[in-house]
């Protein structure tokens, strides 16, 4: 096994699609996927698209976006290595609720929906996996709905840069970079809010010394005091040395 395709064996490993199986099932899964090689701005799928094909993430970074009925677009997660993509083709009969659009030139793994479902019929606990990570993003989204009805804007900013510094986070000397493509405009998709919004509290976190903006950056420089922010908790009493 070359290191490039070991590489990937080890990134795709990551799935929970792979939760508690045994390494011989897992390499006739794999075994069955084609490469998929998609560029900066190109899509694996639309929103709408008859769900034809599941993914899993080996290089690059994807976001997942979704039309409201308004006709608003919200960015619904942003995915690195590891990450699955078009579980639903698994259930047959469905659409795509989701877009995903690629952000980094990206490298994947896939499945046909016929060959995934037929290896879901001979390892069940592959299809119980399957069905894990469906009701997760299910959660998932009702937790980023329950956020938006009930956290303020500055609130929602705050998580999500606290998310994504989990996600991409990379030391750099001014603290920690997110290291991906991140506009202003993107903030505001994430959050359910504008970009005059997203753009007055980069500023004023700015002033104060919290992040560092660029046109498509953002670093954190004082974490702590974000997540301060984050859980709206009571800001912490300066320091006095005893006289």
């Amino acid at each position: 096994m070359s290191a490039s395709v070991k590489d990937a064996y080890e990134i795709v490993m990551r799935s929970p699609l792979f939760n508690e199986l045994e390494p011989a099932v897992c390499q006739r899964v794999l075994d069955e996927a084609r490469p998929y090689r998609v560029s900066v701005g190109e899509y694996y799928f639309h929103q709408g698209e008859a769900a034809t094909s599941f993914y899993i993430l080996v290089r690059g970074q994807v976001k997942l976006t979704q039309v409201t009925t308004e006709g608003h677009q919200i960015i619904i997660r942003v995915l690195g290595p590891g990450s699955g993509m078009g579980i639903v083709a698994a259930l047959g009969g469905m659409d795509y609720p989701v877009a995903a659009e690629v952000v980094e030139d990206s490298l994947a793994l896939g499945w046909d929906r016929e060959i995934i479902r037929d290896i879901m019929l001979h390892y069940p606990r592959l299809a119980l996996n399957g069905m894990e990570m469906i009701a997760r993003r299910f959660a998932a989204l009702q937790e980023r709905l329950h956020e938006m009805a009930t956290r303020r804007v500055e609130q929602r900013v705050a998580r999500m840069l606290l998310q994504l510094v989990r996600q991409f986070g990379k030391k750099v000397d001014a603290g920690i970079l997110i290291d991906m493509p991140l506009s202003r405009q993107d903030l505001a998709e994430m959050t359910g809010t504008n970009v005059y919004q997203v753009s007055r509290l980069l500023s004023k976190w700015e002033q104060a010394g919290i992040v560092y903006s660029g046109r498509k950056s953002v670093t954190l420089c004082q974490a702590h005091e974000l997540v301060v922010i984050a859980e709206d908790l009571p800001p912490r009493l300066p320091h006095h040395a005893d006289s």
